[in-house]
């Protein structure tokens, strides 16, 4: 069996629990959900424009420590506070994302860490 790997970017905040930011196994690289947190730790931005941009900057930020993009990616879960960010996030996803784009899932949740308005999770394939 491979070995499992933790993935902890140091451009990346720390993470705000007992996780990795991603895990590596064979061939395939778990990214762990990526809220809008700035490098630094500081105020997520406002507007789902913004926080979906640097959510996905953070999850890019994952995948690149292991030589991998955002081309890797097999499978997205996308969680958000209101249903009706979907539009201008969906957008912006079109736009970083190349095809042929991976699987997705997108789910309202009820609230997220920090008062963020959007979380991302991916599975990337080697």
């Amino acid at each position: 069996m491979p070995a499992k790997k933790a993935v902890i970017p140091s451009r990346l905040p720390a993470p705000i629990g007992p996780y990795s930011p991603g895990v590596t196994i064979g061939e395939f690289c778990f990214v762990s959900g990526q809220l809008p947190l700035p490098p630094d730790g500081e105020p997520i931005p406002e507007g789902i424009e913004a926080q979906t941009e640097r959510a996905i900057g953070n999850l890019e930020a994952v995948l690149n420590e292991e030589g991998l993009s955002l081309a890797h990616v097999v499978k997205v879960s996308l969680f958000l506070s209101d249903l009706d960010d979907f539009p201008a996030m969906n957008e912006i996803y079109a736009r970083r994302f190349p095809a042929p784009r991976p699987a997705r899932t997108v789910v309202e949740v009820s609230r997220l860490p920090r008062g963020s308005r959007i979380e991302i999770e991916a599975i990337a394939h080697r």
